[in-house]
C-alpha cells in the first residue's frame, strides 16, 4: 500500500479508474432514463402496500409509456406527490377521461382505502403530469441494499471508505 502511495502516477491511475467507473454509472442511468423516458426509470419498493404482487425492497423497472399507450385501470404506475420526495407505487383502481387530461385514482393492493389522503392538499386525482412511469419489470429482493443504506447512513460511509480502500490497494 505504501509503494502505490509514493507513486503519483499510480496514485493518479487508481483515482482515474474510480472516476471512471462513477461516470460509467452515471451515464448508464441517464441513458436509462432517456431510454425509459422516465426521470427515475428504477424504483425501490419502500413499503408493502402493493404485498403479494411487489414486496418491499422489490426493485422495480419503469417505462413511461403513456407517450404510446394510454394508462389503464389495473395498470401498476409509479407516481409523485406534489411537494413529497418519495414516489409511491400503486394501482390504478378508476380513470376518469382519455388522454393528457385523464383523472386517475390510485390504491395500494394491501391497503383498505384508495390513495386520496395520499394526494397533495386539494387534490383529488392524479394527473398525467405527476406519473413518474409505468412498472413493466421487477428484480425482487435487490433493492434492500438500497434501503439499507438509507436507514443506515453510516453503512454509506463504510462502502465508500471499503471503495475507496480497494482502489488504493488495486494493483495492475
Amino acid at each position: 500500500m505504501l509503494s502505490s502511495l509514493q507513486n503519483p502516477r499510480q496514485a493518479a491511475a487508481q483515482l482515474l479508474n474510480f472516476g471512471l467507473i462513477l461516470s460509467t454509472a452515471f451515464m448508464m442511468w441517464k441513458g436509462l432514463s432517456v431510454l425509459a423516458d422516465s426521470r427515475s426509470p428504477i424504483v425501490v419498493v419502500l413499503s408493502g402496500s402493493m404485498e403479494p404482487a411487489f414486496q418491499r425492497g422489490d426493485l422495480l423497472f419503469l417505462w413511461n409509456r403513456n407517450l404510446v399507450a394510454e394508462t389503464d385501470v389495473g395498470e401498476v404506475v409509479v407516481y409523485n406527490v406534489r411537494d413529497k420526495e418519495i414516489p409511491i407505487v400503486h394501482r390504478v383502481v378508476r380513470k376518469f377521461g382519455a388522454g393528457e387530461h385523464a383523472r386517475l385514482l390510485t390504491k395500494g393492493d394491501n391497503n383498505l382505502a384508495d390513495d386520496t389522503e395520499l394526494y397533495a392538499r386539494g387534490q383529488d386525482y392524479l394527473e398525467r403530469r405527476d406519473i413518474i412511469g409505468s412498472v413493466v419489470a421487477y428484480v425482487p429482493f435487490v433493492g434492500y441494499v438500497t434501503i439499507m443504506l438509507s436507514e443506515h447512513p453510516w453503512l454509506k460511509t463504510a462502502m465508500l471508505g471499503i471503495m475507496g480502500l480497494l482502489v488504493v490497494l488495486q494493483r495492475e
